[in-house]
């Protein structure tokens, strides 16, 4: 088997495809032979040596990657309901970005068939997340209005239509002309482009009173205004703080991001009750102890991906052995939907 092992934090160089042995599923474990990955922006932070979840449950060296796609390989002991070369995509706390994946079978789920494998690889960490944030914690109601900041990312993606699942109105942020198709395309009520609108006087514009919701995975550039734009008794939710990292180069200004943090807003529990405003925040990495949580929330983003009522954002696939050009372009912003390497 192949795989990508970061030994120690730092730059694209770090990302190195090594030969190993191949793997053998245990008791309760299903081997799966990976046909792609899904790239998400926590695998660069993972990179960077920065990502919570990494250095609390594996520390380095590491392989990053959450989420796969392909075929059962053999399972273990115990398993009765899969047999080996059924489509499958799953999901794992890092090492994904291997040829080869053992997992626990309740991380395993089939391939549905409205999704390519390259599809489904990127399906379920971003959907999860976005499910997660919006209906777990937000709990929105129909006609609420919900901005969305990079609406055009995978998460963002996910969150537009989710929020037009729950009936609410949803505005959102876009950062390049590129993007705004996409975002309207996918049912978005309007679309703010701020590399060319002012994004906050345009906020107020579509909604005078206020957000009852808004999804905020940039940080310090955001977020303050953010939480100063919701409506009474308004939602803020943290799931990322991507404004603080580099867009260029693969390596973090320790200096400007310790500005940063010193800088990040700080919500005073007083102002929170005087104000009827809620600041939310989460790490789906941190949640794999939740199965039952996990797998209830795929189910019905299964359901209404059957339906026709959630479909995958677009589709960049990169070979795996140009992972580095995958993070790269990832992290430089520009990117529309969903980013994934592929095995073949």
């Amino acid at each position: 088997m192949r795989k990508v092992v970061i030994h120690k934090p730092g730059g694209y160089d770090r990302l190195t495809i090594e030969e190993h042995q191949d793997l053998a599923p245990g008791p309760g474990e299903v081997l799966i032979d990976v046909a792609a990955i899904g790239v998400n922006y926590a695998d660069c932070v993972t990179r960077m040596g920065l990502y919570a979840s990494a250095k609390h449950y594996v520390g380095y060296p590491i392989t990053p990657g959450f989420e796969v796609a392909g075929s059962v390989s053999a399972c273990g002991a115990g398993i009765t309901d899969l047999a080996p070369g059924t489509p499958v995509m799953a999901l794992t706390r890092f090492n994904a970005y291997a040829t080869q994946l053992v997992v626990p079978r309740d991380q395993v789920f089939d391939l549905p068939d409205r999704l390519s494998p390259e599809q489904a690889a990127g399906f379920s960490g971003i959907a999860l997340t976005a499910w997660f944030g919006l209906f777990e914690l937000a709990h929105p109601r129909a006609r609420e209005s919900i901005l969305v900041h990079s609406a055009a990312g995978g998460v963002g993606s996910m969150l537009v239509q989710l929020g037009k699942i729950a009936d609410c109105r949803v505005i959102g942020v876009v950062g390049a002309p590129h993007k705004v198709e996409a975002v309207e395309a996918l049912g978005a009520d309007a679309v703010i482009d701020k590399s060319s609108q002012d994004l906050w006087q345009e906020a107020e514009q579509l909604a005078p009173d206020g957000y009852d919701i808004i999804m905020d995975a940039n940080g310090i550039a955001t977020l303050g205004q953010s939480y100063r734009h919701l409506a009474p008794v308004g939602r803020l939710v943290i799931y990322g703080f991507h404004s603080m990292l580099p867009k260029t180069g693969g390596l973090p200004n320790r200096l400007k991001l310790a500005w940063h943090y010193w800088r990040t807003p700080r919500f005073n529990p007083f102002s929170l009750t005087t104000r009827n405003r809620s600041v939310l925040g989460f790490n789906l990495s941190f949640l794999f102890d939740r199965a039952d949580l996990m797998s209830a929330g795929l189910q019905q983003l299964l359901h209404w991906l059957d339906e026709g009522r959630l479909g995958m954002p677009a589709v960049t696939c990169y070979p795996f052995d140009q992972v580095a050009s995958a993070q790269r372009d990832l992290e430089s912003g520009q990117t529309v939907g969903k980013l994934v390497l592929t095995c073949a």
